[in-house]
């Protein structure tokens, strides 16, 4: 890796600081854990010329958990996540996920928001800078082509990797957001755009692997909130090449309800196969029945439906699509049975 060019760090204090220093600076980043963000920067995929430390605002550094909600900030480490006996106890699927990510020191450093948030990764992107020129930067850079789908008509096929965000659409979550046009919240699904479809404009609502977060110019995650539904069982898994350190070549998180011996409410999302986090559509029309092989087989078809896979990592893409099918009937039959 280069070595890291100069840029100026900015230490806030308070939420109101951090909205001045992102409105005084609109080409900024924020600086949680830096685990992502740093490499990037090392590698000149990015170049921000100021970083805003946030590690010391006492807003974005809370965890609220109980049997009916949570709250965490976006400044919450990763390591604490996972620990935290009241997520552990009352939302087990975050802090699997917060969990499985990459190592412990990763954990030790990385936060809630740095997740979230985190860049769409292809393997055409993320090498050093040398690699892409040589290579003929692709569209997620400064080239006009989509390496991996070079007929894409302009769009871009990066994948979303983040453990937590299909943790968190399984709770059905919401997201605040700051910025210089004022405060905000919006459901957690809302904040990803990441469609790349082909047929149609890339849009604010649906964009691709290269506009793939619904943030408004200067505008940043704060906490994320979740209310607790009543006998749900989640949790969560992935596939991935090391079993530290590598990000997911597929991850599934499943919450489900059972009624007797009814499955009562579904849902599964994903991570690892599309521009975006994948909350899968058409689970409610599979439950008000037993989990049996028509219930499995209906799953599979969703997924495959719905996940898209290309070749953005060294596993082919359909071989992530058959795991993500894989995981999620697991998951399924082991919550229902539990």
């Amino acid at each position: 890796m280069d070595a890291l060019p100069e840029f100026a760090l900015l230490r806030a204090t308070t939420l109101d600081e951090v909205v001045k220093a992102r409105a005084s600076h609109p080409e900024s980043r924020l600086l949680g854990g830096g685990t992502d963000l740093i490499v990037n920067i090392r590698r000149g995929i990015v170049a921000p010329p100021v970083l805003i430390d946030v590690n010391h605002v006492e807003e974005l550094r809370t965890v609220r958990a109980d049997a009916r909600t949570l709250e965490i900030g976006a400044a919450v480490k990763l390591a604490e996540l996972a620990a935290h006996e009241e997520v552990m106890r009352h939302y087990p699927v975050v802090a699997q996920a917060a969990g499985f990510i990459a190592g412990p020191t990763h954990r030790n450093m990385g936060t809630l928001g740095g997740n979230l948030c985190l860049d769409t990764r292809c393997l055409y992107y993320n090498q050093s800078e040398w690699w892409r020129g040589a290579n003929n930067h692709c569209l997620k850079t400064t080239g006009d082509v989509c390496h991996v789908a070079p007929k894409s008509r302009g769009i871009c096929f990066a994948t979303f990797s983040g453990d937590l965000a299909p943790a968190l659409l399984t709770l059905n979550a919401e997201v605040d957001l700051a910025g210089p046009g004022g405060r905000r919240t919006i459901a957690l699904e809302s904040l990803y755009v990441g469609y790349a479809r082909q047929d149609r404009p890339i849009t604010e609502r649906e964009g691709d692997g290269k506009h793939y977060l619904s943030l408004r110019p200067g505008e940043f995650v704060t906490a994320v909130r979740a209310r607790n539904t009543a006998g749900l069982r989640s949790a969560y898994d992935k596939i991935r090449i090391r079993r530290s350190i590598e990000y997911p070549v597929t991850g599934v998180a499943v919450a489900l309800r059972r009624e007797h011996n009814t499955l009562a409410d579904l849902r599964v999302a994903f991570t690892g196969t599309n521009p975006r986090p994948v909350l899968l559509k058409g689970t409610a029309e599979l439950c008000g029945r037993p989990l049996d092989a028509g219930v499995l087989n209906g799953l599979d078809a969703l997924v495959r439906d719905q996940i898209m896979s290309m070749k953005t990592t060294f596993t082919p893409g359909h071989y992530r699509r058959r795991v993500a099918g894989v995981l999620a009937r697991r998951l399924v039959t082991r919550l229902y049975a539990e």
